[in-house]
């Protein structure tokens, strides 16, 4: 694939993503499965890595998520929420593995794998046994 090819693919990956995006996050409709979205931003990424003149600031792959409902206001977390890779193969599992070893040779890693379950992240934080705050990362 040569880049002007590429540009036209990436474009229509973006759009279709945002799309997406917006049924999921912003109107609680989503109307394809986490695994085909996932396969769409991952053709995204991988696109972007081999062109990578091509990525642009408001591309799906440079934030997390949509925007947040307007009924909720804003708070700090104390510790950062954090996202996850999704994993489909043993061979992805292998090279993160790799990975953190090259990352920390001298360290025995202990790995537990359970299914990703998409949905909230939520943060709760609860004072003497009653919840005071529930919040999300804001996406």
């Amino acid at each position: 694939m040569d880049e002007k090819e590429a540009a036209k693919r990436i474009e229509q990956l973006r759009d279709e993503i945002r799309k997406h995006d917006r049924l999921y996050y912003e109107e609680a409709a989503p109307v394809i499965s986490d695994r085909d979205y996932d396969r769409l931003y991952k053709e995204l990424v991988d696109l972007e890595s081999q062109f990578p003149d091509l990525v642009t600031p408001d591309s799906p792959t440079q934030r997390v998520g949509g925007k947040p409902l307007k009924a909720f206001g804003q708070v700090s977390h104390l510790v950062p929420m954090l996202s996850l890779d999704n994993t489909y193969s043993e061979q992805e599992v292998k090279n993160f593995y790799d990975r953190m070893q090259r990352l920390l040779p001298d360290e025995k890693i202990p790995v537990v794998i359970e299914p990703k379950v998409d949905g909230v992240a939520v943060s709760l934080i609860y004072d003497h046994g009653k919840l005071r705050q529930a919040a999300t990362r804001g996406d």
